[in-house]
């Protein structure tokens, strides 16, 4: 019975490797598309009061944590273009959450820093995310949540 088809392995262990699989036949990466698809639109929500988006939160928090910086090295801590981060920064602007003044280092360089409200802001934030993790991750057990929390850190590094 040569150029027949032959009957796909019945024994697993010699079935070609795919994508792992849950039970219900979703991949690994599809459910982790689904978490961070369903974080995203979370994060969204939590940041609608203060009218920023996650980019301009992130520029915020990197700002109130490290103090005034100039766009290059926002640009490096967001690892994004500095083109980007003029948009972002620009939009910080507006609302009044950062202001820029000359480098007194160097007067041809600009240095962007939060102001009062974009520290008041970016704390509110905070508080906001760390409230919206724990609704997000508090059903996990401690253990599951350490475990997460491990396999999360050695997939981003």
């Amino acid at each position: 019975m040569t150029g027949a088809p032959s009957d796909p392995p019945t024994d697993p262990a010699a079935r070609p490797a795919g994508p792992p699989t849950d039970p219900a036949g979703e991949s690994l990466a599809e459910l982790f598309w689904a978490v961070a698809r369903r974080l995203r639109h979370q994060s969204r929500r939590t940041l609608e009061p203060w009218d920023v988006n996650p980019g301009h939160a992130r520029a915020l928090a990197v700002l109130t944590r490290h103090g005034a910086m100039r766009l290059s090295a926002l640009a490096e801590h967001l690892h994004i273009a500095p083109r980007s981060t003029t948009e972002v920064v620009d939009g910080l602007e507006e609302r009044g959450l950062v202001a820029r003044r000359p480098d007194p280092a160097d007067r041809r360089a600009t240095l962007v820093e939060p102001t009062d409200e974009g520290t008041r802001v970016g704390a509110a934030i905070r508080t906001a995310r760390a409230a919206e993790a724990e609704r997000f991750f508090g059903h996990l057990s401690p253990t599951d949540h350490a475990d997460l929390t491990r396999i999360l850190r050695t997939l981003r590094d």
